[in-house]
C-alpha cells in the first residue's frame, strides 16, 4: 500500500504554487522607492547649483596662483560654500568658466548660486605679490636668505618650516630617510626657479609653493629611472646636487657618468672625493662642509663629528648623508642619464682649468697629468 501510494504521487505532476500580489508590490513599491530617491536628489541639486533664497554666513575663501578646478571645488567645499565639489566642477566645464578663475582671497557666503560664485572668482582681486628668482644649485640656507631680503619670512622661519612642517601629502617627503647625520632634510628638495609670492602668505604656503614645483618636476617616468638604476629618489637627488655643483654645464651627464662609475659595485675609487663637500677648510672654494655647514654650528670646531663624517666624500664611501644642494631639472636628468661612452670606458677622474674645459682620466697617472695641465693654463 505505501510502495502503491508512492508511485501514484510520483506519476502525478507537481503542483505549481499560485503566485500572491506582495512580491509584485514589493518589487513596485521598490522601484517607486528609488524614482523618488533620484527626484530627492535631482531636486538638491537643482538646489545646490540655484542657491539658497538666504544665503548663509560669509566666508573667506583662498584660491592659490595655480589651483584647478578639481582643487578649487574642494576648497570651496571645505570651507562650506558648496556641499558637491563635483557637481561644481561639471558645472564650470558646462559653462566654459574654469579658465576665468581666477587666485587670491574672495568674499563668499554659504549656499550661494554656483553663477554668483562664479561670477566672484573670475574677478582679478589686487594683492600685493613678490617675484624672486632662486638659481639652480644654490643651498637651502640661500633660499632662506633670499626669502628674508624680500620681506616674505625670516630666515629661521622659512628653515624651521621646511625641515619640520608636515609635507607628508607628498612621497617624496615620506621617503626622506630620518638621518641623525643629515644636516638639512629640505636640502635637495626646493626646487629652483622664479616665483612670484603674496607679500601677506604663510611659511608654510611659500615653502609648499617650492615642494609642489619638485613633485610636478619629478614626473614618474624619471622615479622609475631612478629604480632602474638601483637609486632611491633621495640618491639619485644627492647625485644630482654633486652634478649641478661639479658642472651645471653641457659637460653634465660626462660628469655624472664619472661619479656613477665610482659608486659602481667593486668600484676602484669607491669615495665621490668631491671638493664641493670635503676637508678642505677654503672659503675660495665651493664646499658644503665649508661654507654653509661650519656657519650653522657657529664655526669649523664645533661642526659635530657625525654630521662631519657623513658629508665629508674625500673619508665616506658612496654618496653624503644628502644633498648639497638644490640641483635643476638638467642636472637631475644627468644623474639619471649619464653619458654612456664614459660610463663604458670607466671614466673615474676629471679636473677643470681656469677657463672651464674638463679633462677626464681613468687612472690615477692620467689624472695627475691632467692636473698638471689644468693648472699650468694661464
Amino acid at each position: 500500500m505505501a510502495k502503491y501510494r508512492y508511485e501514484e504521487y510520483e506519476d502525478e505532476a507537481p503542483r505549481k504554487r499560485r503566485k500572491g500580489p506582495n512580491g509584485c508590490l514589493i518589487l513596485v513599491a521598490l522601484f517607486v522607492a528609488l524614482l523618488i530617491g533620484l527626484g530627492v536628489w535631482g531636486v538638491s541639486i537643482i538646489n545646490e547649483i540655484t542657491g539658497s533664497d538666504e544665503p548663509g554666513e560669509e566666508v573667506t575663501v583662498s584660491i592659490a596662483q595655480g589651483e584647478g578646478p578639481t582643487s578649487i571645488a574642494e576648497t570651496l567645499a571645505e570651507a562650506g560654500v558648496i556641499k558637491q565639489p563635483t557637481v561644481f566642477r561639471y558645472y564650470l566645464r558646462y559653462k566654459g568658466a574654469a579658465g576665468n578663475l581666477q587666485y587670491g582671497e574672495f568674499v563668499l557666503q554659504k549656499g550661494q548660486s554656483y553663477d554668483d560664485i562664479i561670477e566672484t572668482l573670475s574677478q582679478y582681486v589686487r594683492r600685493a605679490t613678490v617675484t624672486v628668482t632662486f638659481p639652480e644649485g644654490i643651498t637651502a640656507i640661500r633660499f632662506a636668505e633670499l626669502m628674508e631680503e624680500n620681506g616674505l619670512c625670516t630666515k629661521d622661519e622659512f628653515l624651521e618650516v621646511a625641515n619640520n612642517g608636515d609635507f607628508s601629502q607628498y612621497d617624496f617627503w615620506n621617503a626622506i630617510p630620518e638621518d641623525p647625520d643629515r644636516f638639512m632634510k629640505c636640502e635637495g628638495y626646493l626646487f629652483p626657479d622664479t616665483y612670484e609670492f603674496f607679500e601677506d602668505d604663510t611659511v608654510y604656503n611659500y615653502v609648499n609653493t617650492f615642494y609642489a614645483e619638485f613633485d610636478k618636476k619629478v614626473t614618474p617616468e624619471m622615479r622609475q629611472r631612478a629604480a632602474e638604476l638601483g637609486f632611491t629618489l633621495e640618491q639619485a637627488v644627492t647625485l644630482a646636487s654633486f652634478v649641478q655643483e661639479e658642472a651645471g654645464n653641457a659637460e653634465d651627464a660626462r660628469v655624472s657618468a664619472v661619479f656613477h662609475n665610482r659608486l659602481a659595485e667593486g668600484s676602484p675609487f669607491p669615495r665621490l672625493e668631491s671638493n664641493v663637500s670635503s676637508y678642505v677648510q677654503n672659503p675660495n672654494d665651493n664646499n658644503y662642509i665649508y661654507n654653509w655647514i661650519a656657519p650653522y654650528y657657529g664655526g669649523w670646531d664645533n661642526i659635530p663629528q657625525n654630521v662631519y663624517n657623513a658629508y665629508n666624500t674625500y673619508e665616506r664611501a658612496g654618496l653624503p648623508a644628502g644633498p648639497v644642494s638644490n640641483p635643476g631639472s638638467d642636472a637631475l636628468q644627468a644623474a639619471l642619464y649619464p653619458d654612456e661612452e664614459y660610463l663604458e670606458e670607466k671614466y673615474y677622474f676629471f679636473v677643470t682649468d681656469k677657463n672651464g674645459k674638463y679633462y677626464y682620466a681613468k687612472t690615477v697617472n692620467e689624472h695627475q697629468n691632467n692636473v698638471n695641465t689644468a693648472f699650468s693654463v694661464k
